[in-house]
């Protein structure tokens, strides 16, 4: 394995962080700080934690 990048799961991972702020963008503006911005940085430490797992060179 070359980088994160290279695993599949890493690809969907931003997929689902791109769906998920192109759904937020329709958001009604009071959620801007609460639920939006909560959907967000949550789909954004999923492919983070991936990343993070696989600079750590394990197996799991």
């Amino acid at each position: 394995m070359k980088s994160h990048k290279d695993l599949i799961v890493w690809q969907k991972a931003m997929s689902f962080v791109e769906e998920i702020y192109s759904l937020s963008k329709g958001f009604p503006d009071e959620e801007k700080y609460g639920l939006t911005a909560q959907l967000r940085r949550a789909s954004v430490s999923i492919p983070s934690n991936i990343s993070e797992g696989a600079a750590r060179h394990g197996k799991k």
